[in-house]
């Protein structure tokens, strides 16, 4: 399939898991602990089942964090796979403040090529592929009216916003974790601020914070704590496409996919 329909699935799948998540969501939230002590509900598995209904029909690999993690000799052979985190930010779903998302990413050759964030309580939609571009799509509902056949794609982006790195606040403006915040994290803005004088700083949960930055509501976003591939990789590539840098806090360079140990490195999201 080329990268177009391969998008339009991702878009059509996200929005879809999102109406099992907010299911859940409306009803009261029961909490299992997985083995990395990590919090799992019933919207991580039903969001999960969701996407993999529409990606099997693209026959591309799947690595979902809620699905069977392939040992890294098989996987390593992958030149291109989808990376799925059905549900991002449980931590925010379980505090209900509603900045939790969807996440779909294409990889090729260890790049994000594509990425799809569905944020299903705004009913918001960020999307972008090589290529084509990196938009936001303020009301999903929205694309009740749009055609599903071969001018879908066309008619979403005419209803959405493209996102450039060219856009920035008036004031320098920082994104952080609501939830993992670090003291390392703290160090750097506190630098920044005496680099710019004044930083504004944002709070967001899941992989909103890569969004803000795509979209010109924040400067940067540094994570200087733990994050796993499926976390970031949607974002980086609507961060990437519009014009901004997804790089390795260590090694300068950018942040690169199919890895043996899936962990990130710390990293920092700048419009540059």
């Amino acid at each position: 399939m080329e990268l177009k329909s391969l998008l339009q699935t991702a878009i059509t799948a996200s929005i879809a898991a999102g109406k099992e998540i907010l299911d859940v969501y409306a009803q009261p939230i029961t909490v299992e602990v997985k083995d990395d002590k990590s919090p799992l509900t019933l919207a991580d598995k039903r969001s999960h089942l969701k996407i993999m209904e529409y990606l099997k029909n693209t026959g591309v690999q799947v690595l979902s964090e809620e699905g069977k993690h392939m040992d890294y000799s098989e996987r390593a052979a992958w030149k291109q796979y989808w990376l799925v985190d059905p549900l991002d930010g449980t931590k925010e779903f379980i505090k209900r403040n509603g900045e939790f998302t969807v996440n779909i990413a294409l990889i090729k050759d260890q790049v994000a090529i594509l990425g799809v964030i569905y944020v299903p309580v705004l009913n918001q939609l960020y999307f972008a592929a090589q290529g084509i571009g990196s938009y936001k799509c303020e009301d999903v509902n929205l694309m009740d009216n749009l055609n599903a056949g071969s001018d879908f794609l066309e008619s979403l982006q005419a209803a959405s916003r493209m996102l450039s790195a060219a856009n920035k606040p008036t004031t320098f403006t920082a994104v952080a974790s609501r939830s993992h915040n670090t003291p390392e994290t703290d160090e750097l803005i506190d630098a920044l601020r005496k680099q710019h004088g004044t930083v504004d700083l944002i709070s967001k949960g899941s992989s909103l914070k890569l969004c803000l930055v795509a979209e010109g509501a924040a400067n940067i976003y540094p994570r200087l704590a733990p994050t796993m591939e499926w976390d970031t990789a949607a974002g980086q590539a609507i961060a990437e496409v519009a014009g901004c840098t997804v790089i390795d806090y260590h090694t300068k360079k950018p942040m690169v996919y199919n890895k043996e140990n899936l962990l990130n490195p710390w990293f920092v999201v700048s419009s540059n």
